[in-house]
């Protein structure tokens, strides 16, 4: 088998893996990410897809053993003590933590999942689901496979929303703009901040037109139809001021009202669509792929904390773990080259730009 190297939030993958099959149960976590002791779903197996068809890891809790089972026929792979799962987590964990290499091997883990024939650490892209489990749900007594989509802060802190020219934002440039003032926008700066500074100067301002991809437009529309603007705005907050986190974003909203929302009442319209936008894409939503509204992460979200507990946010659990979402994200500004995105162009007779969405955890 090749060897399988991997940076730290694909190797976090298998590491959420063989830890579940050791503590047999997947606790869920409250919105600070505390572990919540009196809530968990019992794990029956795990599922993956591997290169020789599809396996199932059944935990067998007669002699604490764990079997791997070749779906397609039903035939007993291998079968080992649960320990040596627990064996395997700690010493992955520890090689993750002190890696201090982007992309690194491990021996001792490859030789173990030699052992269980898994040749592959990282789901399809295309699917939001990192591992898919067997549960008992003590609620309705069903026993069903959900996938969940798994997130690592033992690493740098991962995107929830990746750039790419699918995610860029159309706005027009209005006021007294012309080719000067383009051009010393385009030069004056590398700074975002300082560019609009600049703008300002000569009393320009921008305005929201369109979105540059129309399936990321339609898929916004989808969740809630002022997504788009909502977007837009918080974006002309960011490049321009540099507030990036989402809370604070969310509050300049509030206090601009630039949709005209009635807020005397108290209703959060900003946060509610935005933490519904940013749950999406958690779940599946993709900004190049049409979106029909269900989600590839059926179960929803795991976490693999920073002293590797493996916790979860499940979807009958949704305002807790849209909190956390708002609560730890921020907006950052990719490479404008490759986005295309940032300086100002003329089209038509008008001047327009760019800006690009990106957001990622803080941790």
């Amino acid at each position: 088998m090749p060897k399988l190297s991997g940076n730290k939030g694909e190797w976090s993958e298998i590491y959420a893996f063989l830890r579940l099959l050791e503590i047999k149960k997947l606790y869920a976590a409250d919105a600070e990410l505390n572990k919540k002791d009196d809530m968990f779903y019992n794990i029956i197996s795990i599922i993956r897809t591997e290169p020789i068809g599809t396996l199932e890891f059944r935990i067998n809790k007669a002699d604490d053993t764990v079997s791997v089972i070749k779906t397609d026929t039903e035939d007993v792979l291998l079968t080992l003590p649960r320990d040596e799962f627990k064996t395997a987590a700690d010493n992955l964990y520890n090689e993750i933590i002190n890696a201090n290499k982007s992309s690194f091997e491990s021996q001792d883990t490859e030789e173990f999942l030699e052992q269980l024939n898994i040749g592959v650490l990282k789901a399809k892209s295309t699917d939001k689901a990192d591992i898919r489990i067997k549960i008992h749900d003590i609620n309705t007594g069903y026993e069903t496979v959900q996938g969940f989509s798994i997130k690592s802060r033992l690493g740098s802190p991962s995107t929830l929303v990746n750039a790419g020219k699918t995610t860029n934002f159309v706005f027009e440039v209005i006021g007294n703009i012309n080719d000067d003032v383009m051009n010393g926008f385009n030069t004056c700066s590398k700074k975002f901040k300082d560019r609009f500074d600049f703008l300002s100067g000569y009393d320009c301002d921008i305005e929201y037109c369109s979105m540059d991809n129309d399936i990321f437009e339609s898929n916004l529309q989808l969740i809630d139809g002022d997504l788009p603007k909502i977007c837009a705005y918080m974006l002309k907050e960011y490049y321009s001021s540099g507030v990036n986190t989402v809370t604070n974003s969310l509050e300049s909203l509030n206090v601009n009202n630039p949709i005209g929302y009635n807020l005397s009442k108290g209703h959060p319209f900003y946060e509610y669509k935005f933490k519904k936008f940013l749950a999406e894409c958690a779940l599946g939503m993709l900004p190049s792929k049409v979106w029909d509204g269900t989600a590839d992460a059926t179960g929803g979200y795991i976490i693999v904390r920073e002293d590797g507990e493996v916790l979860c946010y499940h979807l009958f659990n949704r305002n807790e773990f849209e909190t956390y979402l708002i609560n730890n994200t921020k907006f950052e500004t990719a490479s404008t080259s490759r986005h295309e995105f940032g300086s100002i162009y003329k089209e038509n007779g008008k001047f327009y730009i760019k800006l690009n969405l990106q957001v990622r955890f803080i941790k």
